[in-house]
């Protein structure tokens, strides 16, 4: 499913059980966080912000610096208040379900960010790993991915729909797209669940990935940006890989890296 810019994903829309995921563009306070479930903020663009006691820094857009993000536990509620201008911020939440997380408000600064340079020649990308299994949250995981133009990410091709752990975990996962040039598109493929398309995502639209495999490249001259927020009962990234495909990545051991990346650090 292909959502258009600023239509939310919830649990009933995308027929899941946990997950849900907005972005909304903010001139004034809101609130966030709630009873029975863990929210997570990032901020994708604007001049910074508060949210409740914890200071966020800003970036003009996910092209001009490494994320701030705010994690909520279970139960906590807090206002989100914009510091100079607007801010955009994309907002994940899941309910909690009982599993020990921080026990306040957490910050998650730039310095806090890890940056994991992943594959070889044109499936080299860049991860920003913000919300990482080994966080202290619940269902939440976020992280942010950069794939230079005419280059492969989420390649090769990888699923979690079954339980099948260590191999293997059910996540629910949300792609939220931006681009360096914000007329650009990217391609995102889903095969092998209920659903098999092709889809030309723009700036600002978002794919639910429910189940199977989920591909993407970015089209030549075009640098391509999106947000997973992913859910699920294990705090883990276990995936597997389309058995077909799976072996490309024996050669990338001989293979160079893509020299552009990072692209924003």
């Amino acid at each position: 499913m292909k959502l258009a810019p600023g239509e939310p994903v919830t649990p009933e829309r995308a027929g899941w059980h946990f997950l849900s995921f907005a972005v909304h563009d903010l001139t004034g306070p809101m609130k966030l966080g709630g009873h029975g479930f863990e929210t997570a903020v990032v901020i994708l663009g604007g001049g910074g912000g508060r949210i409740g006691d914890l200071e966020l820094p800003g970036r003009a857009s996910v092209w001009e610096g490494l994320p701030s993000a705010a994690y909520l536990p279970p139960g906590v509620v807090a206002t989100i208040i914009p510091g100079r201008g607007s801010l955009t911020v994309a907002v994940a939440s899941a309910p909690a379900s009982g599993r020990a997380t921080a026990d306040a408000p957490v910050r998650i600064g730039p310095e806090d960010v890890r940056v994991e340079i992943r594959g070889a020649g044109n499936a080299t990308r860049q991860i920003n790993h913000i919300i990482s299994p080994g966080f202290p949250a619940d269902r939440l995981e976020v992280v942010e991915v950069y794939t230079p133009s005419g280059n492969w990410s989420s390649w090769p091709p990888h699923k979690h729909d079954t339980d099948d752990m260590p191999n293997e975990a059910i996540l629910e996962e949300v792609y939220s797209y931006r681009f360096r040039r914000p007329e650009a598109w990217g391609v995102q493929r889903l095969y092998g669940g209920s659903v098999d398309a092709l889809y030309a995502v723009r700036d600002g639209e978002a794919v639910v990935v429910a189940d199977g495999y989920h591909p993407f490249v970015a089209t030549h001259g075009d640098d391509a940006y999106y947000l997973n927020a992913l859910a699920g009962d294990h705090r883990t990234m276990a995936c597997s890989y389309d058995p077909s495909l799976g072996s490309v990545m024996d050669a990338w051991s001989s293979m160079e890296p893509d020299a552009r990346l990072p692209l924003v650090s």
